[in-house]
């Protein structure tokens, strides 16, 4: 008789299936096993997110035991027969069964992530004017926040807190339609939970977040619940960055040097530092100064050889500088000292908490040797979209082994009807017609139609479709339909969503203007960038 087991994984990411190899022996009694309490792995990157089913590695755990019971199966055997279909479930295990045993690992299960929101985003205004900074739309088909989001997912960190203040709607709504792991029934630790700004009793309670430090305080009463009595590290993430890293990594380095607290840094050009916290570290790695956005003199002061990083002496002379990515790791007695005691009133990390306690306790660097962009601006915005579309490109979403997930919206594929399309990206569920797009990131929904000329452009897309019978309605009632119309040419633009942009429109900016606001229109420009702002109308035959 075979026996079978089945997994099954409801989430909004998933729908998995996993099946045992055949044996001789009888079956045990129930076909499908669920676990009512979590088994003690640390290393699950995926399973402990599926918090009312039984997680992939509880479930391998189990029926590796049963089948050294009860079938006298080796590990090697059970995965010599499982077939093909179900390698990427071997490899977990295979990762959980055999751990390395060289040093003490840093265990999962004691991390808890912080993703900071944003502020008010005024420098990414217009895209902010109606939502968060995290929730801002990036290639073609993800927000801001799926980046950090996807970063914890893929390495095990499945204790997430999420602050919000300002425009946090649509966040909001992301996030539950993207993160919701739990429906009643939760049989893992973990957990996505959004903490919204909010008044409370006293006259310090009436204020609302002052900043990244005073947002962590307003909620540091949540570290000490009975649910984070584990919790030995806090991870402190910005929601706005885009970036793919192993925090665990971060965790272990953290963890072997003894830390108090480690910042995540990258060496950047002279151009980019004065935008940033710098530091200067010892050859133990050691931050020794840290200064926040600094200026003449004070910027001078912070240069370092940083060919003692490992880097080139050509790139060494271009990248003086060492900045901080905004990324930190805090024990959690420390972190709980410095909010509450140390630095009571203070609001930020990056200008206040951090150069204090580099006078006081054991800050660490940790060296970051990838892509990392910090989307802080209009333009840093537009080139980190356009620079997806490089061959090859510095950062790309479509990695098999660290995916970057974001809200499933089971649209069709792409129709593409007699187009010249170069360097460019198209999401999913678009139609373009008969039209020329190059070095353009096109998004999900958008409708490009004959003769269109679409160069160096982000279009974010649109939230719904609109038929042919509609469009030909509200064409026949002297209005615009959604998307892109026939004949129109755009240059060097940010379009976003369910923008109406009419017939034989060009949208080039040959003055080269570098800032303006036609509000009234929803036109803005912002270094040399036009800017269709969110559901605006270009009427047809208009220059801009």
């Amino acid at each position: 008789m075979a026996l079978a087991a089945s997994l099954h994984l409801h989430s909004p990411l998933h729908h998995l299936r996993f099946a045992l190899p055949s044996s001789p022996h009888p079956p045990p009694p129930p076909a499908c096993i669920r676990l009512s309490a979590p088994c003690r792995v640390s290393t699950a990157p995926l399973s402990a997110f599926f918090g009312d089913c039984l997680s992939v590695s509880c479930f391998l755990c189990l029926k590796l035991n049963v089948f050294r019971k009860r079938h006298r199966f080796s590990c090697t055997k059970t995965r010599r027969a499982a077939s093909a279909s179900t390698s990427i479930f071997t490899d977990v295990a295979e990762k959980i069964v055999s751990p390395t045993r060289e040093k003490a690992q840093a265990d999962t299960r004691t991390v808890v992530a912080v993703i900071l929101g944003g502020g008010a985003g005024t420098r990414l205004f217009p895209l902010t004017n109606n939502r968060a900074k995290a929730a801002v739309p990036i290639g073609g088909a993800y927000r801001l926040i799926d980046v950090p989001m996807s970063n914890c997912i893929n390495h095990g960190i499945n204790k997430v807190y999420i602050l919000t203040q300002f425009n946090s709607t649509s966040l909001n709504r992301h996030l539950a339609r993207t993160y919701n792991f739990g429906n009643g029934v939760n049989f893992s630790d973990g957990f996505v939970e959004v903490l919204a700004a909010t008044q409370t009793p006293g006259e310090a309670g009436m204020d609302w977040f002052q900043g990244s430090a005073d947002a962590v305080r307003q909620f540091v009463w949540l570290f000490e619940d009975t649910k984070n009595s584990n919790i030995d590290n806090i991870l402190i993430l910005s929601g706005d960055h885009l970036y793919r890293m192993n925090f665990m990594d971060f965790v272990q380095k953290h963890k072997e040097s003894g830390a108090d607290i480690t910042i995540s840094c990258v060496p950047v050009e002279d151009r980019r530092a004065p935008n940033y916290g710098l530091m200067k570290i010892n050859n133990k790695g050691r931050v020794l100064f840290f200064s926040e956005k600094p200026k003449g003199d004070d910027l001078k002061a912070m240069e370092m050889d940083t060919t003692t990083l490992g880097l080139l002496p050509e790139e060494a002379k271009r990248r003086r500088y060492i900045a901080s990515m905004g990324v930190y790791i805090f024990k959690k007695d420390i972190l709980l000292k410095l909010l509450r005691w140390r630095f009571p009133t203070a609001n930020n990390f990056g200008s206040e908490i951090i150069p204090a306690s580099v006078k006081e306790f054991n800050v660490q660097a940790y060296l970051f040797h990838d892509y990392w962009e910090d989307i802080g601006t209009i333009q840093s915005f537009y080139e980190a979209n356009l620079a997806l579309t490089a061959q090859p490109s510095s950062f790309h979403f479509y990695d098999a082994t660290n995916p970057t997930y974001t809200s499933p919206r089971f649209l069709p594929p792409t129709r593409v009807n007699n187009c010249k399309v170069v360097n460019s990206i198209i999401s999913h569920g678009c139609f373009l017609r008969e039209c020329f797009v190059e070095h353009s990131v096109v998004g999900i929904r958008s409708q490009i139609k004959n003769g269109v000329e679409l160069k160096d452009t982000v279009m974010l897309g649109a939230d719904y479709y609109e038929t042919e019978a509609d469009q030909e309605a509200i064409i026949s009632q002297g209005k615009v339909p959604l998307g892109i119309g026939q004949n129109t040419k755009i240059r060097n633009c940010i379009i976003d969503k369910n923008a109406r942009i009419g017939k034989n429109v060009e949208i080039t900016n040959l003055q080269n203007v570098q800032e303006a606001d036609i509000s009234s229109n929803g036109i803005y420009i912002r270094s040399g960038i036009t800017i269709i702002s969110k559901n605006s109308t270009i009427k047809d035959g208009t220059v801009i």
